[in-house]
């Protein structure tokens, strides 16, 4: 039926019809843009929210464990699994950062993340390494919760959504 309504005014010389079709667009655009705006927010919290998953499951409570100190049981596999999620909490944290972009209300607060957010960027090889002190693994939770904090203040709650470790190598391969 649009398409008709599209090769009407084409064959019509009345204008009055040809402006009625511009505010029919003009509409569909506003309602379109709006769609997007509500999908950067649930893609915000989406990604905010496994960012703070793998934050917690993988990076915080083996380091409150002590599993990232030197000789602690299961110590390398833990590094594995930490550069892991720390690659994939810096990947899936600058997505959120990029979905805020498209929320009039959440992009406001971009500014005062971004610079938060690629203090990460160094950390999964520090991890991985085995070099990585007590402060590098605290950014990770104060970015994270500083995302969160900002989401909720927002109007986008994020909870954590811990993925799986398939998910890690998933994201940090591709």
């Amino acid at each position: 039926m649009a398409g008709t309504l599209l090769v009407l005014p084409a064959c019509s010389s009345s204008n009055k019809t040809s402006n009625n079709v511009n505010g029919a667009v003009a509409a569909a655009t506003a309602t379109s843009s709006a769609d997007r705006v509500k999908l950067a927010k649930t893609k915000f919290v989406l990604n905010a929210g496994l960012a703070a998953g793998a934050t917690y499951q993988w990076i915080y409570k083996p380091f409150k464990a002590g599993t990232f100190k030197s000789g602690a049981k299961g110590r390398t596999a833990a590094l594995v699994k930490g550069a892991l999620a720390a690659a994939f909490t810096y990947n899936r944290a600058k997505a959120a950062l990029n979905d805020a972009k498209g929320d009039p209300t959440l992009s406001k607060a971009t500014v005062a993340l971004s610079g938060a957010v690629e203090g990460l960027k160094n950390l999964p090889s520090k991890i991985r390494g085995g070099n990585a002190t007590d402060a590098d693994f605290n950014q990770f939770t104060n970015v994270t919760n500083s995302i969160k904090s900002t989401g909720a203040a927002n109007g986008a709650p994020v909870t954590d959504q811990v993925p799986s470790a398939g998910q890690l190598t998933q994201m940090v391969n591709s």
